[in-house]
């Protein structure tokens, strides 16, 4: 066996069972999301496989404290519609202005699957952020939606396929209203805003 592929092997980690490895941190698939250059044609076709309704939003500098953009601060406004699906969230976004990942992603490979995001076990954010880091992963965007629900992006798409994000919403979080309902808002209410 050649050394390169025993220096890999032996930074394996180990298989503990069919679900968990020893070096397992990421936790739960929370959320599976769009990038397109027009949020309401998306919404439209999810909607035709039964994914909505949508709450939409503007995420913008007057709305998102701390934005960044591959380490540096930075201003952005992006399109942002929810949907809950099972134990899941749908998330569409369309860059509007500013640097993003998202717009990053729309000039490379045009609108599709761009990100999914965890729950890290619901560990503190600090340790989320560090533990990403110390495998290696640089935060490429990220804020604080209502200076409270703190977003952060990673650069894995290389090592994936795809860039992992993950959230934190705080105690006290509190969903506000959304500019919109598509196609309309739900009769009894919503359990998630």
């Amino acid at each position: 066996m050649n050394n390169s592929i025993k220096s890999t092997l032996s930074e394996m980690p180990e298989v503990l069972s069919d679900e968990i490895l020893s070096n397992t941190f990421l936790g739960n698939v929370i959320e599976l999301a769009i990038v397109t250059s027009d949020h309401r044609k998306t919404m439209e076709g999810l909607v035709k496989l039964g994914i909505g309704p949508w709450a939409i939003y503007e995420f913008n500098p007057d709305n998102i404290t701390d934005q960044t953009y591959k380490g540096a601060p930075a201003e952005f406004a992006i399109k942002v519609c929810f949907a809950k699906s099972g134990n899941m969230m749908w998330e569409i976004m369309e860059p509007l202005w500013g640097p993003t990942i998202f717009q990053d992603y729309l000039d490379e490979h045009g609108d599709g699957l761009q990100h999914i995001a965890y729950d890290c076990n619901n560990c503190a954010w600090d340790e989320r952020i560090t533990e990403l880091k110390n495998r290696g992963f640089k935060c490429i965007q990220s804020g604080k939606w209502m200076g409270k629900n703190a977003f952060a992006f990673f650069d894995t798409a290389d090592a994936t396929g795809t860039i992992f994000e993950t959230y934190h919403f705080p105690e006290d979080w509190v969903y506000p209203q959304p500019e919109e309902w598509y196609p309309a808002p739900p009769p009894e209410g919503v359990k998630w805003l």
